[in-house]
């Protein structure tokens, strides 16, 4: 038997909720982690910060890391197109 629409509704807002909370969590991890290091305490650019983070991600993944932080975020494009609010780069960025 099919599910009605209002089920599937009810277990996507559930899923979402749950998606929030998996990320605040990852978020408030990364951001505590980055105080620690003393990222708090610089002046860099959230663009620059973020392809750091990013080159960090691949390293820790086993790709090759770019060179630096301030030739891609130059670039044209940080890459933030699929970041969304509250994941763990925005949030370590505004902790």
């Amino acid at each position: 038997m099919k599910k009605p629409s209002s089920e599937i509704r009810a277990k996507i807002a559930q899923l979402q909720e749950q998606l929030r909370a998996a990320e605040t969590r990852e978020a408030e991890r990364i951001g505590r982690i980055a105080l620690k290091a003393g990222l708090g305490e610089i002046e860099v650019d959230e663009a620059e910060l973020q392809a750091a983070f990013e080159d960090l991600a691949k390293r820790f993944r086993g790709g090759k890391a770019g060179t630096n932080g301030r030739e891609r975020a130059g670039a044209g494009g940080s890459g933030t197109a699929s970041t969304t609010p509250g994941s763990a780069a925005g949030g370590t960025a505004e902790a």
